[in-house]
């Protein structure tokens, strides 16, 4: 086993600055994300319909960020552009939590901190790649998903304990937020990573990229599916208190913070193709969870099992960084890499804007049920779609090689 004094020899520079960051944008993702939808359902009375029509404006800087990466590509390059994600990220939770009394200026913030959220999204694959070995992204990507949990369990900790100590106080959550938030954007900004790399293609489109852009419309499908309807059978149908919703992030935070990296290595060893489609095999099982637990099930085990598969979601949320190894194997140019990532990025969320809509009006109108039945059909469309993965085998046996302008990234 390596001592502490090796392991921590290996987190330097630039990796280190990298970990931090992502451990505090952990903090403020967990910090919403466990509280988002008790605030709305708490501060603003939005029912199911109401919340399905929110993730139109909410989702709109996802689907409008291939062309905000493009014009942010032509003067900076990823760490520049993932601090100016934070400062957004940290106005946007600031208005959520003080300035938002009525629904124009819930969605004005709610756009706010979703940009920020979204820009995040596109940069952070482009940077752990670009700090990992090749044929040894999976690890690296894996590493970073671990740091972000551990931060997700330092914000769903700050949630229970306000909560306990306070009550919901969502403007003190998301103060909280927004502090966490800047200090992530500190980190990103000292980044010396990628400055001498040449300007990336700002906009980008190959047939060769299919796959992948068909994978992100999947990945929308199952984000909508955990962050919106699955956690509204749990406050809706259950009323799952909003401390509730926080320990359940931390439970899932923790299981990941020791899975997410074996899981990086699981991509390594077993490759995209498969990791993929058990992944959609497993959304499926979920799926059937949610529409039929409370319907087979006794009270209260049908609302433990819930909790099961929420948990269980959260974790195998870390195999999405799949697509960003799967991205690196199949480029043409690394150039393309950051561009190709928010075009999938807006990919995702022309389903993500679309979906909910759709879902809350089955939601209303025939039940929850017909909401999971529709998307574990989509996750069985995905299961085939996954099984069509191809990595060329120049890309499957490449050297262990340092990466070119990995700084500090020595591998653990």
């Amino acid at each position: 086993m390596r001592s502490l004094r090796q392991l921590a020899g290996q987190v330097q520079g630039d990796f280190r600055r990298v970990l931090l960051a992502t451990l505090f944008f952990g903090a403020v993702s967990g910090i919403v994300s466990s509280t988002f939808n008790n605030y709305l359902a708490d501060v603003h009375g939005l029912d199911a319909s109401e919340r399905g029509w929110l993730e139109l404006p909410r989702e709109m800087p996802g689907f409008i960020i291939f062309a905000v990466i493009g014009l942010l590509l032509i003067r900076l390059r990823e760490g520049r552009i993932a601090a100016l994600a934070m400062i957004a990220t940290a106005v946007g939770s600031l208005g959520l939590g003080w300035l938002a009394p009525g629904p124009a200026l819930l969605v004005l913030w709610t756009i706010v901190w979703s940009l920020g959220d979204h820009i995040i999204f596109a940069v952070e694959g482009p940077l752990g790649l670009k700090l990992a070995k090749d044929g040894a992204e999976g690890r690296r990507l894996g590493q970073l998903g671990g740091a972000r949990n551990l931060g997700v369990i330092i914000g769903v900790s700050g949630v229970w304990l306000v909560a306990k100590l306070v009550g919901d106080r969502y403007d003190l959550f998301y103060l909280l937020g927004a502090v966490c938030a800047a200090v992530a954007g500190w980190y990103y900004l000292r980044l010396d990573l990628g400055k001498q790399d040449p300007p990336s293609r700002r906009l980008v489109w190959r047939r060769q990229y299919g796959i992948f852009y068909a994978i992100s419309a999947l990945f929308g499908i199952r984000k909508q599916i955990f962050l919106v309807f699955g956690t509204w059978v749990l406050v809706s149908l259950h009323q799952v208190p909003v401390s509730t919703i926080a320990l359940l992030y931390f439970i899932g935070a923790a299981l990941g913070v020791l899975v997410r990296p074996l899981l990086g290595d699981v991509i390594d060893w077993l490759g995209e193709r498969i990791v993929l489609a058990v992944d959609e095999l497993l959304l499926l099982g979920v799926c059937l969870v949610y529409a039929f637990a409370s319907d087979l099930l006794p009270v209260p085990w049908d609302l433990r099992v819930l909790y099961v598969a929420y948990v269980a979601d959260n974790v195998l949320f870390a195999l999405r960084v799949a697509r960003t190894t799967y991205l690196k194997k199949i480029a043409v140019d690394p150039a393309d890499i950051t561009p190709t990532i928010s075009l999938g990025v807006t990919i995702d969320h022309a389903v993500a804007m679309t979906l909910p809509i759709l879902s809350g009006w089955l939601w209303e109108h025939y039940g929850h049920q017909w909401v999971f039945l529709l998307a574990g059909a989509l996750a069985l469309a995905g299961f085939f779609v996954c099984l069509r993965i191809r990595v060329p085998a120049r890309a499957a046996a490449g050297p262990l090689a340092p990466a070119a302008g990995a700084s500090g990234t020595t591998g653990a």
